[in-house]
């Protein structure tokens, strides 16, 4: 049975993200980071280069044999087996087929079953749910938005991908609206493939068209209205079916959310997190955890 781990046995985490990896030391019971540092990380290199960036930045912390150790990173992914299915989703793709697991174990080196692999939403969510705006519930949903969308689901600290109450595999971006797949109507590309369309002008994701936004510019609102709108009503099902008392927003995207959180039209209580990285390192810290 897994329990918290003492001050003196903090859990090592690896946070990957798609530009980054930070790695810190965590003591789960005191909601603590330690040694926190983080290093760029290109997910086009090859693998040897990936992992040596991964391992380089595990080392940094001065593990020691016995560590536990935790790693978020976006899927697609066998977390279980700690084996790369990244393939064609323009990041990381070099790393199809490895065994991550082994990879690292021998690289820090450490012990391959000290290793827990954890979805970066799932470990988001987590992290909230744990310390932060998902604190005290019992049904949250996590909701991140970059160039993708990502999505959790947790019922008492329970991870939910299967079953009736959440979209297959527990990814929002798996659902289609209309016969389209979301991700090609609410994305940094599909925004800026719509402002696109309505001027023949090219703006930098939704950063730039934020600004143009709230600079007046009427295309470059209705855009985002209409985008995250569609996400809002798609959402609305399945926050219904699942009974969430609080939807969490995470990602880059969080920084226009004075202009998405009108345009979703949440019923639920929706919390934009601006620190998404505290909070996947805790959640990946805490699904990583072992009785001290």
């Amino acid at each position: 049975m897994q329990g918290t781990l003492s001050v003196s046995n903090p859990v090592r985490v690896l946070e990957i993200g798609g530009s980054h990896v930070t790695a810190g030391s965590v003591e789960v019971a005191g909601h603590r980071i330690l040694d926190q540092q983080r290093h760029q990380l290109d997910p086009a290199q090859d693998a040897h280069t990936i992992v040596g960036v991964l391992a380089d930045a595990a080392k940094r912390l001065l593990p020691a044999p016995g560590d536990r150790w935790a790693v978020a990173i976006p899927g697609p992914f066998d977390y279980v087996a700690g084996v790369s299915l990244h393939e064609g989703v323009g990041k990381f793709d070099d790393l199809h087929g490895l065994d991550l697991r082994a990879a690292l174990a021998a690289a820090i080196p450490a012990e391959p079953g000290a290793f827990t692999f954890v979805n970066d939403a799932d470990a988001f969510l987590l992290g909230e749910w744990i310390d932060g705006a998902a604190l005290g519930t019992s049904r949250s949903v996590a909701i991140t938005l970059g160039t993708g969308i990502g999505s959790s689901w947790l019922a008492d600290g329970a991870v939910v991908s299967s079953g009736p109450d959440v979209p297959p595999d527990g990814e929002i971006h798996f659902c289609d609206v209309d016969g389209v797949n979301i991700e090609d109507l609410v994305s940094d590309r599909a925004l800026v493939r719509g402002y696109l369309a309505r001027t023949g002008t090219t703006v930098d994701g939704m950063r730039g068209l934020a600004a143009l936004a709230r600079d007046g510019d009427q295309d470059a609102r209705e855009v985002v209205d209409a985008a995250f709108g569609i996400l809002g009503r798609l959402l609305t099902s399945w926050l219904e079916r699942f009974g969430a008392e609080v939807v969490v927003f995470g990602g880059s995207m969080v920084g226009a959310w004075d202009l998405i959180a009108p345009a979703l039209g949440l019923a639920v209580p929706a919390r934009p997190v601006r620190d998404t990285e505290r909070s996947a390192m805790l959640g990946a810290a805490y699904a990583g955890r072992t009785d001290a």
